[in-house]
């Protein structure tokens, strides 16, 4: 099976995971899109994830000369958000952000090229965009002819290792790349005057963690970097906004799961004893749902823990 198809399906269920609960605590509104202007000239769209998976989160920036976009999201919705930005703006959409290669914050790229936006992501990205993301984009054409069509996949321009910077004297975006934790390519988008935290999906609000490519090990130790900026608003990659307490959680979530786990094998328990074992119980105060169900999630740390 391909990464792509893996991936989706896991995103799928969270979606009707998260469906279930929506009335349970925070849990996000799946059914809606909503645009958010979290300071001036800085926007969050969170994204419809049900009754159809629209794609992931994505946010956009307005400097003086230029916008400024994160995450490029499924062909159809960049098409969408460039409709928005254009409602608000005549200043040319120069750059588009891809937190990581996964086709729904990636496939998208294709649309802003059209339009001349630079797509650009962290180094370690790269590979990951040559085989994983190209494979994603070749099955996404098979599958949904009438929104990707005769599109060629368009890999980022610009790479870089850990640190880029756009500030124009008014705003300021940091694009950084802390380690292997979602994927080994991601990064995120800080900006340091308005506290506001771009996560893709290395911080979720909600049952959303794919784990398919992730170093949960790696994950917890990238969490710890994100904690020591000041956040104020948390963007996440899929969910509703959250704030600084969103990052305590999902850091939670792996470091609680991993100990969970690593306790029941030191029982000697197999596999399917595990998935059907794990307790945390305050997982579905966060997601609304149990945490047996995100069951991919505990066989990839099984088998992080196993080798």
């Amino acid at each position: 099976m391909l990464h792509n198809e893996k991936f989706l399906r896991s995103i799928l269920l969270a979606v009707a995971l998260v469906m279930a609960a929506s009335s349970v605590g925070n849990a996000a509104a799946p059914e809606e899109t909503k645009i958010y202007e979290l300071a001036p000239g800085v926007y969050f769209r969170k994204c419809q994830t049900e009754p159809e998976f629209l794609g992931c989160n994505q946010g956009w920036i307005i400097f003086k000369d230029f916008v400024l976009v994160i995450d490029a999201n499924f062909p159809g919705q960049a098409k969408e958000v460039i409709r928005i930005i254009r409602s608000q703006t005549d200043k040319p959409i120069k750059y588009i952000f891809d937190t990581h290669h996964h086709g729904d914050h990636a496939d998208g790229n294709v649309i802003y090229k059209e339009i001349g936006a630079v797509p650009i992501a962290s180094e370690r990205t790269k590979p990951l965009f040559q085989t994983l993301g190209l494979e994603g984009f070749e099955t996404s054409k098979k599958e949904k002819p009438d929104e990707y069509g005769g599109l060629d996949y368009k890999l980022p321009e610009i790479y870089f290792p850990r640190k880029m910077v756009f500030d124009d004297g008014e705003m300021r975006v940091e694009l950084l790349h802390f380690g292997h934790a979602h994927t080994g390519g991601d990064a995120v988008a800080w900006l340091p005057k308005h506290g506001i935290l771009f996560t893709g999906d290395c911080i979720v609000n909600g049952a959303f963690n794919f784990t398919g490519n992730s170093d949960t090990a790696s994950w917890i130790n990238v969490i710890n970097h994100i904690r020591k900026l000041p956040v104020k608003t948390l963007a996440p990659g899929h969910g509703e906004l959250g704030d600084k307490s969103t990052i305590k959680t999902q850091q939670r979530y792996f470091i609680e799961l991993r100990k969970e786990i690593a306790g029941l094998i030191s029982k000697d328990r197999t596999l399917e004893e595990i998935k059907k074992e794990v307790k945390l119980p305050w997982y579905k105060r966060w997601t609304g749902v149990d945490v047996l169900e995100r069951e991919e999630n505990i066989e990839h740390v099984y088998s992080e823990l196993s080798k």
